[in-house]
């Protein structure tokens, strides 16, 4: 059986970043596949579920709620590795197209106050297991470590 193309990356020289990870025909469409690495695989500790939730929830209500990405975002969630997370939109994207975007979702998460979205017995299958200070911590983190001064390095996998 082949490697599927995730595992193909060599994760000991990936850094945090935004990153196509690939791009699908579906019908006429392109779907752009993008891993958003908050943690450096292999080497920082990885995110616990708990905050991985909440930035689950916030990012995922941010980009179905967005003027212009709204009706393109057709998926975002977590990495099963626990060192970052997958969107997924309609539209043939680069890394760099998407940097503003995800200051704003990012922006949206460290700044968020209030109840999360979804967080309730009736609207999510794991409502306690959230941690809304940690992901505002994650997300500040990748603000400043990553999305304020992104350059090449992160926006292309390492060969």
């Amino acid at each position: 059986m082949e490697k599927i193309t995730s595992f193909t990356i060599d994760h000991l020289r990936l850094l945090p970043g935004v990153y196509v990870s690939r791009k699908d025909q579906a019908g006429d469409a392109v779907i752009t596949t993008f891993d958003l690495r908050m943690t450096r695989p292999n080497y920082e500790p990885v995110m616990n579920t708990a905050e991985m939730h909440t930035i689950e929830h916030l990012g995922a209500t941010f980009l179905r709620n967005h003027p212009e990405y709204g009706a393109k975002t057709i998926y975002f969630g977590p990495m099963g590795c626990r060192t970052g997370f997958y969107l997924l939109l309609a539209g043939d994207y680069a890394s760099q197209d998407i940097v503003p975007l995800m200051r704003e979702m990012f922006t949206f998460i460290r700044d968020f106050e209030g109840e999360v979205p979804g967080a309730c017995a009736k609207d999510c299958g794991n409502y306690l297991d959230m941690n809304l200070g940690m992901a505002k911590y994650l997300a500040d983190r990748y603000l400043r470590d990553v999305l304020d001064h992104i350059g090449p390095e992160r926006l292309v996998y390492p060969e």
